[in-house]
């Protein structure tokens, strides 16, 4: 199912507000360009308040992202495999996207490359993705994404003011590479379920059910996670997102939507 197909009446908002007095506005068939592929950007972290049933569940928390973060090096290369989820439809419309990521932790550069998940009461739609803040992300058209697909990717630092990012679905066998210019601190890496940017504001986050992320790498190595590495999404002050522990060979972790903290994963 082809991403960016959804345009729910906040879309249609955006694209009428775009038009000039007298002239009618284009209907979302007639967009010249889906108006999810402009209009979402996955975000560097939003700090929020940590609930109190969140603090024995995580070391942070945000209103947009969800999963493990690493600090205290600096991070050369990223890799992250993970099983893209079943998302529900939803009256509204609802987003949600898994990526692995250098920066925005703790600053608002970031580099980055995942999946697409949207839904609203038309239905569902799935895609990849690569972006680089500023700029909104870029859909990667070429590749067809289906839920329950097995995704991997990395981002790697070419010593030379260019970074490669690679995502490929190793369900289907398709894959996408790119060369980018990046020139962040790369002070943390990530591991993320997030809830994006849409409009200029944090979406709901669609109901994402269960994800997996496993395994992952960061220089070369294993990650060596730890609890406190993790953490967990508020909305509207009730906990969306949850992860897991990490798994015994501390390169992974379950990720789960809601409050309930999932199992991690066997290693």
């Amino acid at each position: 199912m082809k991403l960016w197909t959804i345009i729910g009446p906040a879309g249609l908002a955006l694209l009428a507000s775009a038009v000039p007095a007298g002239t009618a506005a284009p209907t979302a068939a007639a967009a010249p360009q889906p108006a999810h592929a402009v209009r979402i950007t996955n975000s560097p972290r939003i700090l929020s308040k940590l609930s109190a049933s969140a603090i024995h569940q995580a070391g942070w928390s945000s209103s947009n992202w969800s999963g493990y973060a690493i600090t205290g090096s600096t991070y050369h290369s990223i890799t992250g495999s993970w099983v893209v989820p079943t998302v529900q439809p939803s009256r509204g419309d609802t987003y949600s996207s898994n990526w692995i990521g250098i920066d925005g932790f703790n600053n608002s550069d970031l580099i980055q490359t995942g999946t697409e998940q949207d839904a609203s009461s038309s239905g569902t739609s799935y895609g990849a993705w690569w972006e680089i803040l500023p700029a909104a992300e870029t859909p990667i058209s070429s590749m067809t994404v289906h839920p329950g697909d097995h995704m991997s990717a990395s981002i790697v630092d070419n010593n030379n003011g260019t970074w490669t990012i690679t995502i490929s679905d190793t369900t289907t066998g398709q894959s996408f590479t790119t060369t980018q210019s990046y020139s962040g601190p790369a002070q943390s890496a990530e591991w993320i379920e997030e809830a994006p940017t849409v409009g200029g504001r944090v979406a709901t986050l669609a109901n994402y059910g269960e994800s997996t992320f496993d395994p992952g790498t960061v220089n070369g190595g294993n990650p060596a996670l730890v609890a406190n590495d993790g953490g967990v999404m508020i909305q509207r002050n009730k906990q969306v997102s949850t992860p897991s522990l990490p798994d015994s060979d501390t390169d992974g972790f379950n990720m789960a939507y809601g409050s309930t903290t999932p199992p991690a994963p066997q290693s």
